[in-house]
């Protein structure tokens, strides 16, 4: 398998998640080192960001609500607490640890993990709360209007967190659902696109308050750590796109400018979007001789992703996926849920036989700038990808 180099020179059309997305865009070289793509407001601002916590799945997932909160960039102790109360009264309903992430981003868009009352509402402004809000008739964790119940009873966490759980469950196929699409549904909200943003940041919460709980996938009806692929899709939301093993490695002294990893599958073999997200690329990359020859297979030297596709994840995070046998399964623009089918595994553009070339860039960045090793990222979602030999 030889180095992939990165798409040619080219302008690409961009639909961001949010309808006042900020695009910045620049001229992405052929090199891969110089120029840049950047996205942003695509999935959370600076005030979202945090740094990944190294936190093992224990299999241990309660929750110890009066304890020691962890210390995480821009969530305070009560905050966190009130991650707790929520994650805990899923546990208590037995709802999967999916809907653990999508309560907890949820809460931390509708009141930034704050128990809020309200001026208008009389008799919230005397229960002990964490701030005023001033939304209609809005109360509490997840800003519920009176029909969900009295003040009080909104203003309860754990009350609160059992409304929405039970409509959450309600939805069918609520775990199969984009983050943003579950919450909507339950929450009909003015900014339906807002919950994305925080799916990152709720996975490392509940990760860090529930013993890794954000990396288990279900598999045969059970929870399992780090587990995830293809159709089974982790609690984080990320699934590894195929079950193959690593072969070439993430910028080696043999290939430095190797900006991904090359997994090894059949020709054929399904490959599924890592998470939700929208395509921003869906087409073949021209070889060094700039033709579109991706039709047949490639060869070492060649140049080229060939059939490749690139999507745009909450956190502007971006995924590439490239050397497919055909044309991809899905277009620009498109949004594609985790683990659906984009393409097959191929071997055109730069290639020596049939893999998966798999790239991870952060910042909305698709420059080389922006690729980090994929192996610990898709690791900490709970989606490893299998070592090589």
């Amino acid at each position: 398998m030889n180095d992939e180099k990165p798409p040619r020179r080219r302008r690409l059309p961009l639909r961001a998640f949010a309808a006042a997305s900020t695009v910045a865009l620049a001229l992405l070289c052929c090199t891969g080192g110089t120029a840049a793509f950047f996205l942003t407001e695509l999935g959370g601002g600076s005030a979202e960001q945090m740094t990944p916590m190294s936190v093992e799945c224990t299999g241990d997932f309660q929750v110890n609500v009066s304890g020691k909160m962890p210390r995480m960039a821009d969530y305070g102790d009560s905050q966190l607490r009130n991650a707790a109360r929520i994650i805990g009264t899923g546990q208590q309903m037995k709802v999967p640890p999916r809907g653990w992430v999508v309560a907890v981003a949820t809460a931390m868009q509708e009141s930034g993990l704050r128990n809020l009352a309200n001026r208008t509402v009389r008799d919230s402004r005397d229960l002990p709360n964490e701030g005023v809000g001033a939304d209609h008739d809005s109360v509490g964790l997840f800003q519920q209007r009176a029909s969900w119940g009295s003040a009080r009873q909104r203003m309860t966490p754990e009350y609160a967190a059992k409304k929405f759980y039970e409509k959450l469950v309600a939805i069918r196929g609520w775990e199969q659902l984009p983050l943003t699409v579950a919450a909507q549904r339950v929450q009909v909200s003015a900014f339906p696109d807002a919950y994305a943003k925080h799916e990152t940041v709720a996975a490392q919460i509940v990760d860090a308050l529930a013993g890794g709980a954000a990396r288990t996938a279900l598999v045969s009806g059970r929870e399992v750590c780090d587990a995830a692929s293809g159709k089974e899709v982790a609690a984080s939301g990320w699934t590894a796109p195929i079950a193959g093993r690593v072969g070439s490695g993430y910028r080696t002294s043999q290939r430095p400018g190797h900006d991904g990893v090359d997994i090894a599958a059949g020709k054929g073999t399904a490959i599924h979007s890592a998470a939700s997200g929208r395509v921003l690329v869906s087409k073949c990359d021209p070889d060094n001789s700039g033709r579109e020859s991706c039709d047949v297979d490639g060869y070492p030297g060649k140049g080229g992703c060939g059939w490749f596709v690139d999507i745009l994840h909450s956190g502007g995070i971006i995924t590439r996926y490239c050397h497919m046998v055909t044309r991809p399964q899905v277009q620009e623009g498109q949004r594609v849920a985790a683990g659906e089918v984009i393409g097959k595994v191929g071997s055109s553009g730069n290639s020596s036989g049939p893999h998966l070339h798999f790239e991870v860039h952060e910042d909305g960045d698709r420059s080389s700038r922006g690729a980090t090793d994929p192996v610990p990222f898709m690791r900490s979602r709970g989606a490893p990808l299998k070592a090589g030999k």
